[in-house]
């Protein structure tokens, strides 16, 4: 570079620190700016050498990091300070000692955590859950050390169209398997909704830009509708002489293409693509009366939907969210949702976790959103007690951060706050280990339940116990909160000890007794002998009587037999040989060209997306099962991707042979008779299709179906959705994802 772009580099360079430092002139104290001048300088000589991919200086990347923490979390001073150097311990010669003298321990502290999550989920391996787990062990000393990861992940985001394509689509896919729903977690919305457009913007360029194309074209019209929408609850608000402010928030693409998606409609037929949000100053004591007023002035001009109504402000979320949601009906016949909080309410909203805390401290002990505290209590005690291995671990935790809450009580009335879907045995180990370990059922309300019972907010839960009770294997299909997994894993931990003790003390009397040695070849033979996975498993079916002992008798016998056929069975000529070989080359499955040299290797198709020839798959390398096959649109792709991507292979179809493969249809439509007799030979008699399975309900005019068939390929698929189409009444039709 010429001497001349070196100093315009300088020169911005400084102008970007400047405005970074301008945006944290309100909340910085005497000394303050002089202790981040010399982060920003210190942050600048160690990388003065180095450029991102884009080309442009490394430093830009730690001020931009740091301007994020300011204007978008409202961090403060230590915060900033630890942006600017949260580089430099990892990519140069500066080191943690230094960091402690110059900085103190506390920054010293959050570089430290942010230094042993660096790099965390670059190469999709169980290494990359090991990080994220240290990094969530940072939770209990400093969460900011996760507020600044997630600034640094965001301005990744922002940047990453100077990165290659693969990468791309790596890091968008980590992106919206764990940090969007951390961001969630911790109450930060507008950082949640950016990484979720952002993530779409990379990984469905074609559908983000024509969203984003639409929501311009439709803007003019938007705002007019809005002006037209508020104007009469503006006069009315005026009257309680609080100052407050009504704005029009369009909805993300994210969302809109989740929405689109999920009702299988195109963008023209989603109608909430915005929500107006009515923001009022007010004292804390008046908070909760006033969001109440205004919303009966709201409703006083529209009519509301009363199954619409979310009221966060009585018991808000566990995240720290505080509103008051209703959908109404404007004018034009559309319906509206209205957002009504208070100017406190609207920052904790926006800012989360940092917000959060700071109103806590000026609340003196009064503060009402105490579910992230408890929240990150409960992430302390899951990764004390946590022993599973990482890669389970990081699934329980993402399982849990994106769930909304219920709000469950005691016998006695204490209050409990558990995730949607949770059961009357999550609400048994909420309350203690041994309350669910010896769980037998449930009075809810007075009324008895079992432990599979899902509890709804306002419900009463008195658990009943039993000292025969134990923890079995199906529990952890009833159970949906990490606390309980996690006390049934070790449960089921120390009953499968004692099993194997005991199955191993049985097996190795019982080979004495039939003159074997007990050693590993012995063990691998038995082993494969009864189809276990591994001599654990095998030790702990004897140990606990599902495998007979008497059954290892006849493992001798099995054995002598296949040492007589063998020396009967001997290839004796070409003839025979041939045979053989035909033999293995006769399989079930099918065949798929896979890999980068796209050779033909054996596979199965996974169950939970169901792939047929003609659509669009990845292959993926399981631990036990070799090569299973998944759509690029299954659910679990992204998770797939984000966790294992050294496993995914390529794979394309490698022929398009008659072969019957099962999918599921959703019908919908206006029910009329003789409809059910016109579908059905739409698929039997016109294209040849077998039918699994066949459900179809009405009500009220309006019929919905369920139907397993089997199909050859898409385009045998395609035809028939397109044909059942046709029928006269029917509405929509589509192709189900379903694990058989």
């Amino acid at each position: 570079m010429t001497t001349i772009e070196l100093e315009e580099e300088r020169k911005e360079i400084i102008r970007r620190y400047r405005r970074m430092l301008r945006h944290a002139k309100p909340v910085l104290k005497e000394g303050d700016a002089k202790i981040i001048k010399k982060a920003f300088y210190t942050s600048m000589e160690a990388h003065q050498d180095m450029r991102r991919k884009s080309g442009e200086p490394y430093i830009f990347h730690p001020i931009e990091v740091a301007m994020i923490c300011i204007d978008e979390i409202g961090l403060g001073t230590t915060s900033i300070v630890a942006a600017l150097l949260h580089d430099v311990v990892e990519d140069t010669e500066i080191e943690l000692t230094d960091i402690e003298r110059d900085f103190g321990p506390k920054v010293a502290q959050i570089i430290d955590g942010l230094t042993k999550i660096s790099g965390v989920f670059e190469y999709g391996t169980s290494a990359q859950a090991e990080n994220f787990r240290k990094m969530l062990l940072t939770l209990s000393e400093d969460v900011r050390v996760i507020l600044i990861k997630l600034a640094d992940r965001l301005h990744n985001m922002r940047t990453l169209g100077s990165m290659p394509r693969h990468k791309q689509l790596k890091i968008a896919s980590e992106t919206i398997y764990l940090y969007a729903p951390l961001a969630h977690r911790l109450g930060l919305y507008a950082i949640k909704s950016e990484l979720e457009d952002l993530y779409l913007k990379y990984t469905e360029q074609d559908t983000y830009r024509e969203i984003a194309s639409k929501l311009n074209q439709t803007k003019v019209a938007r705002n007019n509708f809005i002006k037209s929408f508020i104007k009469p609850i503006r006069t009315k608000i005026q009257t309680l002489n609080y100052p407050f402010e009504i704005k029009g928030r369009p909805k993300s693409i994210y969302s809109i293409w989740r929405k689109m998606k999920k009702q299988n409609v195109p963008f023209e037929k989603v109608y909430d693509l915005f929500a107006i949000r009515i923001i009022v100053d007010t004292p804390v004591e008046d908070e909760k009366s006033t969001c109440w007023q205004i919303y009966s002035l709201v409703t006083d001009s529209y009519k509301p939907n009363p199954d619409r109504l979310r009221d966060w402000i009585s018991t808000p979320k566990g995240n720290g969210y505080e509103s008051l949601h209703t959908t109404v009906m404007s004018k034009p016949g559309q319906w509206v949702e209205v957002q009504i909080r208070t100017r406190r309410m609207d920052e904790i909203a926006e800012k989360g976790y940092a917000a959060h805390w700071k109103y806590k401290e000026n609340s003196k002990g009064k503060e009402k959103g105490g579910g992230l505290e408890g929240w990150i209590g409960q992430v302390r005690e899951m990764l004390e007690q946590n022993d599973s291995n990482a890669m389970e671990f990081v699934d329980d935790f993402k399982s849990n951060l994106f769930q909304e809450e219920v709000f469950i009580f005691t016998p006695k009335g204490d209050l409990k706050i558990l995730p949607y879907n949770a059961t009357a045995l999550d609400f048994a180990f909420e309350i203690h280990t041994e309350v669910g370990a010896r769980c037998i059922g449930a009075k809810v309300n007075q009324k008895l339940v079992p432990i599979s019972y899902k509890v709804k907010t306002g419900d009463q839960v008195e658990i009943l116990t039993s000292t025969k009770q134990k923890p079995n294997e199906g529990w952890l299909k009833i159970v949906v909160t990490s606390k309980a997994r996690s006390r049934i894993k070790d449960a089921l931990a120390e009953d499968r000890k004692r099993n194997i003790a005991l199955g191993k003390e049985i097996v190795e009397r019982k080979v004495k007794q039939m003159k074997m040695e007990y050693n590993e070849v012995t063990m691998q033979r038995l082993r494969a002998f009864f189809n276990q996975k591994s001599i654990p498993d095998l030790m702990d079916k004897i140990g606990k009587g599902e495998i007979d002992p008497k059954e290892i008798k006849k493992f001798q016998e099995a054995r002598d037999k296949i040492t007589a056929k063998k020396k009967a069975d001997k290839i004796s000529d070409a003839s025979t040989f041939k045979k053989e070989i035909t033999k293995t080359k006769e399989r079930d499955e099918d065949v798929l060209y896979i890999g980068e040299d796209m050779d033909i290797f054996e596979y199965k198709t996974a169950k939970c997306c169901n792939p047929i020839p003609g659509d669009d798959i990845f292959g993926f390398i399981t631990v036990n099962e070799g090569i299973k096959i998944h759509r690029t649109s299954c659910p679990n792709a992204v998770e797939l991707l984000s966790n294992h991507g050294h496993r995914v292979i390529k794979a394309r179809w490698a022929s398009q042979k008659e072969e019957s493969f099962l999918v599921g249809l959703r019908i919908e439509g206006t029910d009329r008779v003789g409809l059910i007799n016109d579908i059905s030979k739409i698929i039997s008699e016109e294209l040849k299709v077998n039918m699994r399975s066949v459900s179809i309900e009405s009500d009220k005019g309006i019929f919905r179906g369920n139907i397993e068939l089997f199909v050859q390929d898409t385009k045998h698929l395609d035809k028939l959705i397109g044909n059942l189409l046709d029928v006269n009444g029917v509405i929509q039709v589509i192709r189900e994802d379903r694990d058989k």
